[in-house]
C-alpha cells in the first residue's frame, strides 16, 4: 500500500469517525430544541378564540378555521372612512363570511359520508373499523376513488352554483374596488389643486 493510499484511508476513517459524532450531537441537539420549544409552548398565552377590533391601518388575518380551512379576516377601517369605502368594505367581509359558511357546510358533509362510506366498504368486506391493534382501518386510494367520484357527481350542480356566485361577488367587489381608487385619486387631485391655487 502507498503512502497516499494510506493516508487517504487515515483520512476517511477520521472524516467518518468525526461525522458519526457531529451526527450523534445534532440528534441530542434536536432532543434539546425539541424539549426547550415545549417549554415555551406551555409558557406561551392561549390564543384568544375573540377577533381583534379592527385597526386603522392593517386588516387582522387568523389562523385557518378547522371547519372551512379559510382564515378569517378583520378589514382595517381607515379613518375618515366614504360611503364608498364602507360599501367595498361590508361587500368584501359578507363574501368572506359566505364562502366561511359554504365550506364549512361542504367540508361537513364531505366528512360524513367518508365516514359512512369506509364504514359500509369495511363491512360489506367483513371487516371490523379497527384491527388487532386498536388502529382504524382504512381504505386503498383504487377503493377511495369510487366515493371521491360520487360525492363530487352528486355536488356538482353546488359547485357550479357555488362558482357562478363566487365569480360574481369577486367581480363586483372588483368594480367597487377601482370606483374606490378613482374616488380617492381625485379627492387627491383636488386638494393638490385648492394648495397650489394661489389666494386671491
Amino acid at each position: 500500500m502507498s503512502v497516499r493510499v494510506a493516508v487517504e484511508c487515515l483520512t476517511w476513517r477520521r472524516w467518518s469517525c468525526l461525522r458519526g459524532r457531529q451526527s450523534v450531537m445534532a440528534a441530542a441537539s434536536r432532543r434539546e430544541c425539541s424539549k426547550l420549544a415545549t417549554k415555551q409552548q406551555d409558557k406561551l398565552p392561549k390564543r384568544s378564540t375573540f377577533p381583534p377590533a379592527p385597526s386603522a391601518t392593517h386588516d387582522w388575518i387568523g389562523p385557518p378555521n378547522p371547519l372551512s380551512n379559510m382564515r378569517p379576516i378583520v378589514y382595517r377601517v381607515p379613518p375618515n372612512e366614504s360611503v364608498l369605502e364602507r360599501r367595498l368594505r361590508n361587500m368584501r367581509q359578507e363574501t368572506e363570511d359566505w364562502n366561511h359558511q359554504f365550506w364549512s357546510q361542504q367540508n361537513l358533509t364531505f366528512g360524513k359520508e367518508k365516514d359512512a362510506f369506509i364504514v359500509s366498504q369495511l363491512k360489506a368486506n367483513g371487516l371490523t373499523e379497527r384491527d388487532q391493534q386498536g388502529r382504524r382501518r382504512t381504505l386503498t386510494s383504487e377503493e377511495m376513488s369510487v366515493f371521491y367520484k360520487d360525492f363530487l357527481d352528486k355536488n356538482r350542480q353546488r359547485h357550479i352554483n357555488y362558482n357562478k356566485e363566487w365569480y360574481r361577488r369577486n367581480l363586483s367587489i372588483t368594480f367597487l374596488m377601482a370606483r374606490v381608487a378613482l374616488h380617492n385619486l381625485w379627492k387627491r387631485v383636488g386638494r393638490t389643486k385648492r394648495r397650489n391655487t394661489p389666494a386671491t
